[in-house]
């Protein structure tokens, strides 16, 4: 039952919406936009229409933009023989603070689920498939996430990739920095084995 109501619940309501906000956190937001000042509160709506206004799609990767293309794919530093497939635009922040990769992106805007009802046609597969050739690109590098639905739209991508004659790699997946074998679970610990490699002395 709503307690409050006019704006102010409309708002407690939005800001329940949001991924990760619960009822209560949705009233603390609400009171603390309601406390601070004029000017800070209109900031922030400033910058949620500039967003919405201004923020885009890019046309070639699907990584989010301003204007034509991304960042990313308007860098000529970048090297374009090779592709990095994630799933979501967060996923290249990850990917970049790492500093190992300096080719190009490819978002697939999710990955497959069927019982969501997500099969290959409502990610961006064909247009990736469409850069292949136009790009020149030489090795796709599969970096979904390590989970089944990760796991599944890797395996689909590497069935399709593999006979054009394209390197096609998958990021290794194992234990954390810090981790204890006691504590890693046995596809974990399976896929750390698997990836192993040579130590140099």
């Amino acid at each position: 039952m709503a307690v409050f109501s006019g704006p102010l619940q409309a708002l407690i309501d939005e800001m329940g919406r949001l991924p990760g906000i619960g009822p209560k956190s949705a009233q603390r937001i609400t009171f603390h936009l309601l406390k601070v000042a004029p000017e800070d509160a209109m900031r922030l709506a400033e910058a949620i229409i500039a967003v919405k206004e201004r923020i885009t799609l890019c046309p070639r990767c699907f990584n989010v933009a301003e204007g034509d293309l991304c960042a990313i794919c308007l860098d000529d530093r970048r090297d374009g023989t090779k592709v990095c497939v994630v799933e979501d635009p967060r996923d290249i922040v990850s990917v970049e603070k790492t500093g190992e990769f300096s080719g190009r992106y490819h978002v697939l805007q999710g990955s497959l689920n069927p019982i969501e009802g997500i099969g290959p046609e409502q990610l961006r597969v064909r247009e990736l498939l469409l850069r292949l050739d136009d790009e020149g690109i030489t090795e796709v590098i599969l970096c979904t996430n390590p989970n089944l639905e990760g796991e599944a739209t890797a395996m689909y991508l590497a069935r399709l990739l593999n006979p054009l004659g394209l390197t096609v790699t998958r990021i290794a997946s194992g234990l954390p920095v810090g981790g204890d074998l006691e504590y890693a679970d046995e596809l974990t610990l399976g896929r750390a084995l698997e990836g192993r490699r040579v130590v140099e002395a």
